[in-house]
């Protein structure tokens, strides 16, 4: 027998708990496999492999399982080499052929799996699917989601007698929920004998993944017992259909029935507080990571770094982004991208400079906050440097969200021409958000002949879309052509267009408070509008005139004025101006673009009142401080 090759020692062990390390016992039986409790490469594991066949250890299905599975599963393995490994297998058994189906399920491209079991089908690789394999099957189904290859696969199950198995009838609920077919789910979900936990999880996951969410909490709240799992489907769920405030009210349930949150839920609540600009709630989950010892995970800082981003704390974020020990391109794109959204395009563009010299591959996403950097910095010199770079150096094909930033970038200089030609030389066809960069630029710079053109065509593409009509109505209102702003609201009462309420969200020791124009509801309202009176008189005084272009017609003047007094952002700064300290930063969120009244509004009051107001609207963050702003009156 020739002997076997020598291995490279290699110094930085691997955590004992990886599903291609063998036990103790098994490692006096196997020694070959001994290396793989060292192994950190492809290159030591194709030695490792070299050694098994030259010693006959390759021969059994044990050593050459776990070799497959550091291939097919390691973050430094090969799954193309895990699948060539499998195919020289004399027998491969049931075990091994799921450990490769795990791999591809788990993958970028899932239903690759589906393809795998067929050819091992097909080529008599694989004899008898177990009930593992129809999980993990199913999984790929619902990964993708792909009903028609999940009832072919649940037939299949049938077929091999695993059809009536917990697991699998499990995963049946899952995959039918997946794919929206709440129906067939249920009906999997009643054919269940005996349900366990992960039967109730399924479940109540259709429910929310389908939104049937008064099904779902009936579900949840019928439950006799709650595990972290079952907090985390109900919280998640919430979370990925935009039900912010109901998630987070779930998740102060979760707490205060002494149940522990998971990584999961932690980066659903962080995403619930970026959404709603509730910074204190996000805070609190910092200090509960500190306070419990958690480590600060690459999903978790990047959740951290774009809650502070997105509740316009850049500093924060910052020193949270340094913190971490472990950077991949979604946390870098996430601080380079909010940057840009805060206003520090040259901080943006440095650290992009940083990425790039610590070798980590930008994405397209990258690239559209680089854009947007460029964008807010004016710096139209440097901005066709980046783009092409995308292609000629890290071949990232621009999409229209990279033509949009374009767009606006000229816009904002005042090169209308310029941002016309980008738009007719793009290589696709301009969406919504590309004539709408176009549109502001026009309102800006006062082209009310493009703006029309602009205009129309956008009510062409978004028909339904109410803040359509009112950037076409503000653009007349701008110009005093009344006739043409009756003329647009009249077409958009005609075609039943609505528009939409502004409301402004503020988060104060842990709560939510929710405001919109002109209501009443608050427990504080008599205090609100007193404040809001004062807030007025001090304006007035410090030379502020209403701005009431965009007031409804029919109203005479001091009707119009009172009317944008009472806009949702006003009553939120009111509220916050009486429950905090003097000198805090008030922060807020609001569902539509901030108007110019408000924004004029707001410079000044930061000045009259010494405060930082910290306002996300639509499109981007303004913050006012001694009278200015940040988006240099440009949004």
């Amino acid at each position: 027998m020739a002997s076997a090759p020598a291995i490279i020692p290699v110094s930085a062990p691997q955590k004992p708990s990886l599903p291609w390390l063998p036990t103790p016992l098994l490692l006096s039986q196997y020694p070959t496999l001994r290396h793989l409790r060292y192994c950190s490469s492809m290159k030591q594991l194709r030695q490792i492999h070299g050694h098994a066949i030259t010693s006959g250890a390759m021969l059994d299905n044990f050593v050459a399982s776990r070799i497959l599975s550091f291939s097919a599963l390691s973050p430094c393995g090969s799954l193309s080499y895990a699948r060539l490994l499998f195919s020289h297998l004399r027998k491969p058994d049931t075990f091994t052929f799921n450990t490769l189906l795990r791999a591809y399920v788990s993958s970028a491209d899932p239903l690759a799996g589906l393809l795998f079991y067929m050819e091992a089908l097909e080529s008599s690789a694989l004899h008898r699917p177990d009930n593992h394999s129809f999980a993990l099957l199913l999984k790929a189904c619902s990964e993708a989601p792909s009903l028609s290859l999940g009832v072919m696969v649940h037939a299949q199950a049938i077929k091999f007698g695993w059809g009536s198995l917990v697991s699998v009838q499990n995963f049946l609920v899952h995959m039918y929920g997946s794919c929206g077919e709440i129906g067939m789910a249920r009906l999997a979900f009643d054919g269940i004998v005996e349900c366990d936990d992960a039967s109730m999880n399924m479940m109540l996951g259709g429910l929310m993944k389908c939104g049937c969410f008064e099904d779902a909490r009936q579900l949840f709240d019928g439950m006799s017992e709650r595990d972290v799992v079952t907090w985390s489907v109900m919280i998640n769920g919430l979370v990925q259909s935009s039900r912010f405030k109901e998630g987070l009210e779930i998740f102060r349930r979760m707490l205060e029935e002494k149940v522990e949150p998971n990584e999961s839920v932690l980066v659903n609540v962080l995403t619930a507080c970026a959404h709603l600009g509730a910074m204190e709630q996000g805070m609190w989950v910092e200090k509960y990571l500190k306070r419990k010892s958690i480590k600060l995970t690459v999903r978790l800082g990047t959740a951290l770094v774009d809650m502070y981003l997105k509740c316009g704390n850049v500093e924060k974020a910052y020193e949270i982004f340094t913190r971490m020990e472990e950077k991949n391109v979604l946390a870098w794109t996430a601080m380079i991208g909010g940057l840009a959204i805060n206003g520090r395009g040259k901080d943006a563009l440095q650290l992009f400079s940083q990425m790039e010299m610590e070798e980590v591959s930008p994405n397209e996403v990258t690239f559209i906050g680089v854009l947007n950097a460029c964008s807010h910095s004016g710096l139209v010199a440097d901005v066709l440097k980046y783009f092409n770079s995308m292609t000629e150096v890290y071949k990232v094909k621009p999409n229209v969200q990279h033509y949009c930033c374009l767009v606006d970038l000229y816009g904002r200089c005042g090169m209308l021409d310029k941002a016309e030609e980008v738009i007719r030389k793009m290589p696709m066809k301009p969406n919504s958000a590309v004539w709408g960069a176009l549109l502001s630029s026009c309102r800006i710079h006062g082209n009310s002949l493009l703006g029309e053109v602009v205009g129309r065509k956008l009510i062409e593409l978004e028909p339904n879309n109410s803040g359509r009509y009112v950037l076409l109505s503000n653009l007349y209102a701008a110009n005093g052509r009344w006739d043409d702003v009756a003329e647009l609201r009249r077409v958009m009462k005609e075609n039943g267009v609505m528009k939409m309420p502004g409301s402004s969200f503020i988060d104060l020791k842990g709560h939510v408070h929710e405001f919109i124009a002109g209501d009443n509801v608050h427990p504080q309202s008599k205090e609100i509008y007193t404040m809001l009176s004062e807030m007025t008189k001090k304006l007035r005084l410090a030379g502020y005139k209403a701005n009431t272009d965009q007031a409804l017609l029919g109203m005479d003047e001091e009707e119009k004025e009172t009317a944008v007094s009472y806009h949702s952002e006003k009553l939120a700064i009111a509220f916050g101006l009486i429950n905090t300290e003097p000198g805090t930063t008030i922060r807020i969120t609001k569902n539509l673009r901030v108007c110019g009244d408000c924004h004029t509004a707001t410079k000044m009051l930061s000045k009259i009142y010494g405060r930082e107001f910290v306002v996300r609207d639509r499109g981007r963050f303004h913050h006012f401080k001694d009278g200015s702003c940040s988006c240099n009156d440009f949004w």
